[in-house]
């Protein structure tokens, strides 16, 4: 009776491994991050008056959101965050951010410098950027389609999107898979988890 005992515990447990182990080394696997799109050429001027094009961040891994300095309501948040995964990287020359001005108007340098003062943005890879407003919001909608509107019935005039872009060392937006092998497109700037998730797959594409 106790040998068959033993050979049934002994199945049991070569199926359990059959099953269980697979998904005990997916739990641990490398997310696989796919391309989006690729970033289209900019040029705008940054925090300290020079002009930066997308070409800065050849061969660096960087975030990109869209904001406005004098934003109520979300941007804190955003900036919040920003800085959270600027220190994650402080001081790695493969690392960057930019964050675009949907204000130009108001957002001159000498208001993008003082404000990245401020809030401590100190990363030498840290642009924010200013310049003609369509050509910001056409890179908004269009070469990132993160929206980014002005709308009057709005708190402070703008609405955009609080979603973070992530962008490889070769200029393609990059993205997770969810959990059902679709892509997230996007990082929620807004959601500790998203935070979480886009400092995970920076260091993914910083190993490429």
């Amino acid at each position: 009776m106790k040998k068959y005992s033993y050979v049934g515990i002994a199945f049991i447990i070569l199926i359990f491994g059959i099953y269980a182990v697979p998904k005990i080394v997916n739990k641990f696997k490398t997310p696989k991050l796919i391309t989006i799109a690729k970033v289209p050429s900019f040029e705008f001027t940054n925090q300290e008056g020079k002009l930066i094009s997308d070409s800065f961040y050849d061969g660096k891994v960087y975030v990109v959101e869209f904001f406005f300095t004098t934003c109520p309501t979300i941007c804190p948040k955003m900036t919040e965050s920003m800085l959270k995964i600027q220190n994650e990287f402080y001081g790695n020359p493969d690392f960057g951010i930019a964050s675009f001005s949907i204000n130009p108007k108001h957002d001159t340098p000498e208001i993008l410098k003082e404000y990245a003062k401020t809030h401590g943005a100190t990363s030498k890879n840290w642009n924010f950027l200013t310049g003609e407003q369509d050509r910001i919001y056409e890179l908004a909608n269009t070469g990132f389609t993160l929206y980014a509107g002005e709308d009057s019935n709005a708190e402070g005039g703008f609405e955009h999107s609080g979603m973070f872009a992530l962008v490889d060392k070769n200029g393609n937006i990059r993205s997770r898979l969810d959990k059902y092998g679709n892509p997230i497109a996007f990082y929620d700037g807004l959601n500790p988890t998203g935070v979480q998730q886009i400092k995970e797959d920076i260091k993914i594409l910083l190993k490429e």
